[in-house]
């Protein structure tokens, strides 16, 4: 029988009397004996101690959006698209980047980023005849994002946009490339493609959006970075935006920026909005029966749910759906459209789990996630804080759930 208080601290003092029952053991403060070896992940960072938004404690801006040097047109489009306060990232890039500066900005996802170089970048366009921007991401969905935010802004203003990702009809992107588009954002591989193809002429573009890049290292996507770099005229404004410093990312900023302006707010090492837990999957229990335990229970309203293989995911959604849930996937190797439905009607409430690979789901900012949980772990940490991060965004709380198999 499911129990009925699920997240109980009063069932965190002993694991051996779950060993012979279907109850998930959620607790706090885990040590790390119930970790896998092979996951080197000690389980006492997925309770309350990610990473999640680049943000002051208490944050005063120094800017309201109709202080900054853009036009009445440009602020008239921020109003109706209802940003009132700017968030720390676009206080303190939006000024910058209206200046021509390079910009280094570290942001994770959810931080305002996006407008953050689209409303300067909108203004510039505005006023620099024949002027072109390449915005470059790692995924198709964080891509089609960045392209309905950039026809939200630009709505009536005669400005125009193409998305150019893999996975989607080469041949309508080649079609709206023939026409002028102030705004040319795409996937590296894809665009790589068109390049080659004689379909975008890199030495159109004044200006670049390497949004990011961290993930683009990591899905290996650093030599078709290059090659876009290569071929962009000199001098150039470059805008890199990354949720991580490492040393390679260092090297990218040393390769691809002029005298750059880096921009990092103070972090919070606690998301306040997120409430994290692991849940320890006793031995001989099927970690199914224990996820299936959880979802039952109320609260489980909007609940995404994360696997490291395309297979695992595909999979267990279909099991979650043979149980009566109503769930979908995203994975790899899914069309681009029937991600798109999938996403969709997670979106609008038609279902109620998404089941997701990290690559699949970078970047998606889904409104009123209940839930995040963590069925298969991490490879690492920073994939754990950008998976709990689709949960308490805008102010609103979360949860998110880490399941530990005991040893």
């Amino acid at each position: 029988m499911p129990y009925k208080k699920p997240f109980s601290r009063s069932n965190s003092h002993s694991s051996s009397r779950f060993n012979n029952t279907r109850r998930p053991f959620v607790r706090r403060g885990s040590s790390n004996r119930s970790a896998p070896k092979s996951e080197h992940m000690d389980p006492s960072r997925f309770i309350n101690k990610a990473v999640i938004t680049e943000e002051v404690e208490h944050f005063v801006p120094e800017h309201a959006f109709t202080d900054f040097a853009v036009d009445d047109v440009v602020k008239q489009s921020i109003l109706l698209k209802g940003y009132t306060t700017p968030t720390p990232i676009q206080d303190r890039v939006i000024p910058h980047i209206l200046k021509g500066n390079d910009v280094v900005g570290i942001a994770q996802t959810g931080t305002g980023k996006t407008a953050a170089f689209l409303i300067p970048l909108i203004h510039k366009v505005r006023h620099t005849p024949g002027a072109q921007v390449l915005i470059v991401v790692p995924t198709r969905e964080l891509a089609q994002q960045i392209q309905v935010e950039v026809q939200g802004l630009t709505k009536g203003m005669r400005l125009f946009s193409v998305c150019c990702v893999g996975g989607a009809g080469i041949g309508a992107q080649i079609s709206s490339l023939r026409h002028p588009n102030q705004f040319v954002i795409g996937t590296p591989g894809r665009l790589k493609d068109l390049i080659e193809r004689g379909h975008i002429k890199l030495k159109d573009f004044q200006t670049i959006v390497l949004d990011e890049a961290d993930r683009m290292l990591d899905m290996g996507f650093i030599a078709d970075m290059r090659f876009l770099m290569a071929g962009m005229p000199k001098p150039r404004h470059t805008l890199f935006f990354s949720a991580t410093l490492s040393p390679t990312i260092e090297g990218l900023i040393q390769e691809f920026l002029h005298e750059p302006v880096r921009i990092k707010v103070a972090t919070r090492e606690t998301a306040s909005g997120i409430d994290q837990d692991v849940v320890l999957v006793p031995r001989g229990i099927d970690k199914l029966v224990v996820l299936h335990d959880l979802l039952i229970q109320p609260g489980f309203d909007k609940v995404l749910i994360f696997g490291r293989t395309k297979h695992g995911v595909e999979k267990l959604s279909k099991k979650l759906i043979e149980k009566g849930f109503k769930a979908e996937s995203i994975h790899g190797d899914k069309t681009q459209g029937k991600r798109q439905k999938a996403l969709t009607l997670f979106k609008q409430d038609h279902v109620n789990i998404l089941v997701a690979t990290d690559v699949a789901a970078r970047g998606l900012d889904i409104a009123g996630v209940s839930h995040v949980i963590n069925y298969d772990l991490p490879a690492t940490h920073d994939d754990y804080v950008h998976r709990i991060g689709r949960t308490g965004r805008a102010g609103k709380k979360g949860k998110a759930l880490t399941f530990i198999e005991a040893r």
